[in-house]
């Protein structure tokens, strides 16, 4: 009998898990980068900061001198719609001028930083160099005076009055004959030079002095007057002071040394006790103790300084100090320029008034 055949096994079949292929990833195209500019240290930068800062800063001082200067000079009255009104307004549109600069500026540096860090603190000294230059030039001379008179109110017209008295009296004088003099001086500003030093004093005052007055001619005047400076009573205090710098006991008047450090001392004296106002120390340099003093003449009539004093002086030599100064200026410009320029040709007047009076602040 046939058995049954058996049924046939499936053949287990295995699935093999299907491995997913790993994505391909897309190469890059190599692109070639710009190197990145190296990181500056901290020094650096604060340095071009530095000078960016100091460049826009003195820059931005100038022009506003000159600009208050201007509006000053055009604007110049009391009167309230034409003087104090528009220069109120010009004020205010220089405040909102630098608002927007100041962004315009921000806006360039960033585009000037983008391609060089040095750019922005070239552009700035650059301005301050420029502007310098105008100044120097003494294109600006008439704006900074007007600006000085703003801001120095009364005491700095009173100031300018007087120095263009000064300029002036050296304007009047013979070209020839102040030549002389200097020249005459020669023989005598090593002792000059040696007690202005000692005395702290601008040597071109003491030349101014003695010019003034004996013209460096040493003699014996009828008023008393002795030597170089033509000293005559002097507080004992200055007399003391001068020895003690001389390493004497009684310095003699006729010695051109000993005159110029008893001049020196007496002119420190009083121009300590005139609170160092130069008009008033000259002026109560020459008065002396004779009618008690410049200090006692003030106290009397109630002046306040070497305007308000000049009423009062009418027997007095009131132009004294115009005479010094108008000296003492001769001898600065023949230091610094090695000549006596004629004060009315070309642009004299303003280099003149530029290099400044000895003992005043010089005009730009």
């Amino acid at each position: 009998m046939n058995k049954p055949a058996e049924p046939r096994k499936r053949a287990s079949v295995k699935l093999e898990t299907a491995v997913k292929p790993k994505p391909r990833t897309p190469r890059k195209t190599s692109k070639k980068t710009l190197p990145k500019p190296p990181v500056a240290s901290f020094k650096h930068r604060l340095l071009m900061i530095g000078l960016e800062v100091l460049g826009l800063a003195i820059t931005a001082v100038f022009v506003v001198m000159i600009l208050l200067g201007y509006s000053a000079g055009w604007f110049s009255g009391t009167r309230f719609f034409t003087s104090l009104l528009p220069f109120a307004i010009g004020v205010l549109g220089l405040i909102l001028a630098a608002a927007v600069l100041l962004i315009g500026w921000w806006k360039l540096r960033k585009w000037l930083q983008d391609r060089a860090a040095i750019l922005s603190p070239i552009l700035a000294i650059s301005f301050a160099l420029v502007i310098g230059w105008f100044v120097m030039q003494n294109h600006f001379a008439q704006a900074f005076g007007h600006f000085r008179m703003l801001v120095g109110g009364k005491q700095e017209a009173s100031r300018v009055t007087l120095a263009h008295q000064v300029y002036a009296a050296y304007r009047r004088y013979d070209p020839t004959q102040l030549l002389q003099m200097v020249n005459r001086a020669e023989t005598y500003n090593p002792a000059i030079v040696e007690a202005a030093k000692v005395f702290d004093i601008d040597p071109n005052l003491l030349q101014g002095i003695a010019a003034t007055e004996s013209s460096f001619l040493p003699r014996d005047s009828r008023d008393g007057g002795h030597g170089l400076f033509q000293i005559t009573q002097v507080p004992k205090a200055v007399m003391a002071q001068a020895g003690k710098q001389l390493a004497v006991n009684k310095p003699s008047l006729l010695d051109p040394r000993h005159n110029a450090f008893i001049a020196a001392a007496t002119l420190k004296y009083y121009l300590t006790e005139m609170h160092n106002d130069l008009f008033l120390g000259l002026l109560a340099y020459n008065i002396g103790l004779a009618n008690g003093g410049l200090r006692f003449i003030m106290q009397q009539y109630g002046a306040t300084d070497f305007v308000t004093i000049q009423p009062y002086l009418q027997q007095l030599p009131r132009d004294y100090p115009i005479r010094v100064l108008s000296h003492a200026l001769a001898f600065r410009l023949w230091k610094i320029e090695g000549r006596l320029p004629v004060y009315e040709e070309g642009d004299n007047a303003m280099r003149i008034q530029r290099i400044g009076i000895p003992g005043l602040q010089a005009e730009l």
